[in-house]
């Protein structure tokens, strides 16, 4: 999958998971890899700014796989953003799909 694709929306489903239930970092890149490829060195950088823009809060939970784990939950700021960029991937997407899939009407 092209590399500025994967960039631009990955903010996005990182927020659309953490929205369903609180997850920890690498169980978000696991989850994304299931879709398209995903680097750790990519997803914690964003886990970061987001906590640090207050859209999500930290809370450890232990592990019997290890180490306790970090998780991230929306909050109330959090899921505000979300749905924002959510109405706008869903207008921009159906925009991009209308000049992709539109007959060709000069023929």
């Amino acid at each position: 999958m092209n590399a500025q694709f994967k960039k631009g929306v990955l903010e996005l489903c990182v927020l659309a998971l953490v929205d369903k239930k609180d997850c920890y970092g690498y169980e978000l890149v696991q989850r994304i890899s299931e879709k398209f490829e995903v680097a750790e060195g990519t997803v914690y950088p964003l886990l970061r700014r987001l906590t640090k823009e207050d859209y999500f809060t930290t809370y450890l939970k232990e592990s019997n796989e290890g180490p306790p784990r970090k998780y991230y939950k929306l909050t109330y700021k959090g899921r505000t953003f979300f749905e924002e960029l959510r109405s706008q991937w869903k207008e921009f997407s159906e925009s991009v799909d209308q000049i992709i899939w539109e007959e060709n009407k000069n023929e």
